[in-house]
């Protein structure tokens, strides 16, 4: 075995360094260095290896002579997580799942095991004893459990990988990479290189037995996940689990996705027997109400291929203080300091005297600019304490001039707002050419300027 060798590891990205530096080349983070023993063997560079990875030699090919595989995703009991991984599990993907403390990665990791009962699963965790995950089984799936389900209880990937070759399963789960360590370097768990190179040996055994490996992460104050940044581009699909801890609802977000689309989202609920699944996404993001409030408008989104009826509320006051409040909750503060520029410059409102307040109700960080026309809707409608109906939602994007601009899918919109039950529908004049008024019932109000929908609105 060769001498240690100290090496410096920036925390924030990976960045490696012979020597202790102030300021990292790659990332520009102060005082992010930390010290770590690494020890280079050359006869144990990786603890997973195939039986035959070091007789096979390995020759560059054409495309041409590579064989296509005939081996499709598979779909899991959870029509959730199929939509944000694009269809189902893809065989020897790597898959990251990060999120808050308590938000519910586990117990959305250990229910999909249990509901694949025909197919062989090795659960290992570095946090939990094997008494504690009976425990949380037995919450989650009362009836007799899966005789394909396998817990393992190790932080060792030398040990992990013996149990995976004897197991030979067909899905891994891993709860948590934080905790995991390699015996080729000499260093605690958790830390920049032990992360690297632990994802590193099942990445490594995810593609050479085409099993599908899942890992828990934690993530850090600023809401990134932990360790080296190098270790979401070595994944194939990052997974973001949202939500408030005091909330019932969770959302589960893509942020990367090498086989599919990464602007789909998941819904769940945390019940005591675990999470539910949400069909209808619209029902729990108009909050129940007791007759009109003013400040309460419900605007068309599109997330991914999904659409959703938001509630947007706004709260219009005067300053106390000197310096007006701009607090927005599941919006972005910016295009929120823009809109209030066009209702004082273009709609002659005087909001610059005036503290705003707006929250997306379910807790759902909304980007679409769809959503546009309720924003102001709901803020004039606090501000004027004028109500508008409930049986009225918006779908349009609003310019710099005051117009209302056309949104696209603006069909799926209409086709939602119609199910749920809204009378009326506001949109832009320039989304009438794609409208095929014949399929709908609901009536569609076209407008060109912001203007103009407050004229009929309020007066």
């Amino acid at each position: 075995m060769s001498k240690p060798k100290t090496v410096f590891f920036c925390q924030t990205c990976g960045y490696e360094s012979a020597k202790w530096l102030g300021k990292c080349p790659s990332c520009n983070s102060w005082n992010t260095f930390a010290e770590e023993i690494v020890v280079k063997t050359e006869s144990n560079k990786n603890e997973w290896r195939t039986s035959d990875s070091r007789s096979k030699i390995i020759s560059p090919k054409t495309l041409n002579e590579i064989e296509t595989a005939t081996e499709e995703r598979f779909p899991t009991p959870d029509h959730e997580l199929n939509r944000v991984l694009g269809g189902g599990i893809v065989p020897g993907s790597l898959i990251l799942i990060g999120g808050e403390p308590g938000i519910g990665k586990s117990t959305l990791m250990l229910q999909i095991g249990l509901a694949l009962k025909k197919v062989k699963i090795l659960y290992v965790s570095g946090e939990e004893s094997e008494q504690q995950i009976k425990m949380r089984a037995v919450r989650l799936s009362p009836e007799k459990f899966s005789e394909n389900f396998f817990t393992l209880t190790e932080t060792n990937t030398k040990n992990i990988f013996a149990a995976i070759g004897a197991l030979q399963p067909q899905m891994v789960i891993i709860d948590s990479i934080q905790t995991l360590f390699s015996s080729v370097m000499d260093s605690v768990a958790g830390t920049v290189g032990q992360v690297r190179q632990c994802a590193g040996e099942l990445m490594k055994f995810a593609k050479e037995t085409n099993t599908p490996v899942f890992l828990v992460g934690h993530i850090t104050k600023d809401g990134g996940l932990a360790g080296p940044k190098v270790l979401e581009h070595m994944v194939d699909t990052v997974l973001q689990f949202e939500g408030d801890r005091h909330l019932a609802y969770r959302i589960l977000r893509t942020t990367k996705n090498r086989f599919g689309s990464t602007s789909e989202i998941g819904i769940y609920e945390m019940l005591g027997n675990g999470l539910r699944e949400v069909s209808n996404p619209s029902e729990i993001l108009i909050s129940q109400k007791d007759g009109l409030l003013s400040g309460a408008t419900i605007g068309a989104t599109i997330e991914g291929n999904r659409p959703l009826l938001i509630e947007i509320q706004s709260l219009v006051s005067p300053a106390s203080y000197g310096t007006p409040q701009r607090t927005p909750n599941g919006f972005d503060q910016k295009r929120l300091n823009m809109l209030l520029a066009v209702l004082e410059k273009r709609c002659g409102f005087r909001v610059g005297s005036q503290d705003v307040f707006v929250n997306m109700a379910g807790g759902i960080y909304v980007e679409d600019p769809a959503i546009d026309l309720a924003l102001c809707a709901s803020i004039i409608s606090s501000m004027e304490e004028i109500p508008v109906s409930d049986k009225i939602c918006f779908a349009a994007e609003i310019g710099l001039g005051g117009e209302l601009r056309a949104v696209n899918r603006i069909e799926q919109r209409i086709s939602e707002a119609e199910k749920l039950g809204f009378e009326k529908i506001y949109v832009s004049k320039f989304s009438q050419k794609s409208i095929d008024l014949k399929k709908t019932k609901i009536e569609i109000r076209s407008f060109g300027k912001l203007a103009e929908v407050f004229k009929e609105l309020f007066g």
